[in-house]
């Protein structure tokens, strides 16, 4: 999901999963059911439909009370939602699930009627397995949601920080180190003004396996899916540690002999992309992109290793065309990136797409309110069209707005907005999410969603 903090109105962003029958020639499994398509005898199924619940945004709500949980179920399986995502892990690192690698989460940040607080966790009763219960309950397919490489927060406003990183300072070395305009800094030394979301080294192994021991808890639980939030380095700048520098020199069998010069001068972002470029920017462009790719693989063997029925996805910014920024290809491997995209994509950057080892992909198709239909890239529509080029049928995926922190120009009906996305995406390509619910109920948008998705079904009873 993009950056976010809950700052304006609160949201963790970033994505969802739809589930993909597999060949038994690759490393998906077969047998999981989806909507959408035509059936034997010509009988053809609707496509599932998402809503994505934040940790923090929905604290208030949710962390103390199961009434509340099971009120706004029932009022997403009214609204014609099929599948819940639950964040059981916000950005700060702790987890609202059971597990002995981390800490449980007891206080969340949100913006209040009274200014930015934190609201307290009081109650013992395990939040992800109430969530469970009554979805199942309702028939509502329940997925789990990690931010995968973050470990503590420092907030705005003086309300201090938490986490892992801020607990433990043997674990500074496991923090991200950016490569910022006065010289490469430990994101721990750095303020909330810049980085108030700590990230951890994607390269780092330690920081791999503390991870990987996370997710193998979570797929204990009777999940129907799990699905990584954040699964990426924290931004172009990000990571020139003394550790990754030597895992890229191997990389490449040589050393660099200007660092960071040499990769990307200081400061730099993903805009305008150097010219001349740095002697190794491509090269550190695909480690980068195969070092969140083999990642990917280990998280689905492990979740796999737990429970082979639970469905392995990503959520995931839909701008493909900057994404490399925070050193992801999530198309396939059989999309050409350095002929669509030879100023910044090596030849052997496609062979770091990822999406042939997923069973769902989420797309965050994050485009304006009246940017609702069109082509390319920052519609809701363009996205969605654009994922199916790129992701080539190696995985199924459902796109969708943030309908609580788009843009929204002046004369734009709001409403009809949110209404037509549902059409945009659900079209475009396999399912429907929205993010988030905590919007939904904010601005009172389930009759705009239900129009929207009753619409949709009317025109599946139609075929």
């Amino acid at each position: 999901m993009k950056t976010v903090r809950i700052i304006t109105l609160l949201f963790t962003l970033i994505g969802f999963s739809l589930f993909a029958n597999a060949c038994s020639d690759n490393p998906k499994e077969p047998g999981w059911e989806w909507g959408g398509e035509e059936e034997p005898g010509g009988e053809t199924t609707a496509k599932p439909r998402y809503l994505w619940i934040d940790a923090a945004a929905n604290f208030p709500d949710y962390a103390n009370s199961k009434e509340n949980i099971k009120r706004d179920l029932t009022l997403a399986k009214n609204t014609g939602f099929t599948d819940i995502v639950v964040d059981v892990r916000p950005t700060m690192g702790d987890v609202l699930f059971n597990t002995s690698a981390v800490e449980q989460v007891r206080k969340l940040d949100y913006w209040s009627s009274t200014g930015y607080q934190f609201y307290e966790r009081t109650a013992t009763w395990d939040y992800l397995q109430a969530f469970i219960d009554m979805g199942h309950e309702l028939d509502l397919k329940i997925h789990a949601a990690i931010n995968t490489f973050t470990a503590g927060n420092d907030y705005p406003y003086g309300l201090g920080h938490q986490g892992m990183l801020f607990r433990d300072d043997t674990k500074k070395n496991w923090a991200t180190s950016v490569n910022t305009a006065t010289g490469i800094t430990n994101v721990m030394d750095l303020g909330s003004d810049t980085y108030g979301t700590k990230f951890l080294n994607p390269v780092n192994q330690d920081v791999q396996n503390y991870l990987l021991t996370i997710l193998g808890d979570l797929a204990k639980y009777n999940v129907d899916g799990i699905f990584l939030d954040r699964c990426r380095f924290d931004d172009i700048a990000s990571d020139f540690s003394d550790y990754t520098r030597e895992k890229f020199e191997a990389y490449i069998g040589s050393k660099v002999s200007k660092f960071p010069d040499d990769i990307m001068a200081p400061g730099a972002g993903v805009t305008p992309i150097p010219s001349p470029l740095p002697t190794h920017y491509k090269k550190w462009l695909e480690f980068r992109a195969k070092t969140i790719h083999d990642f990917v693989v280990k998280a689905r063997e492990k979740v796999k290793s737990q429970n082979q029925n639970i469905q392995f996805g990503v959520y995931v910014g839909a701008w493909y065309s900057s994404y490399y920024g925070v050193g992801v290809n999530w198309a396939s491997p059989k999309y050409n990136t350095a002929a669509a995209y030879p100023a910044w994509a090596s030849q052997n950057y496609k062979d770091y797409g990822y999406a042939d080892h997923l069973d769902f992909m989420l797309l965050g198709a994050y485009a304006s309110a009246n940017r609702v239909y069109g082509s390319g890239e920052w519609s809701v529509e363009g996205f969605c069209k654009q994922a199916k080029n790129l992701l080539l049928d190696d995985v199924k995926y459902a796109g969708g707005p943030d309908v609580g922190n788009w843009d929204v120009p002046a004369g734009t009906n709001v409403n009809t907005a949110v209404t037509n996305t549902v059409d945009a995406a659900i079209n475009a390509g396999n399912g429907y999410f929205l993010f988030d619910i905590i919007h939904l109920k904010m601005y009172n948008y389930w009759p705009d969603v239900k129009k929207g998705i009753d619409k949709y079904l009317e025109s599946v009873d139609k075929k």
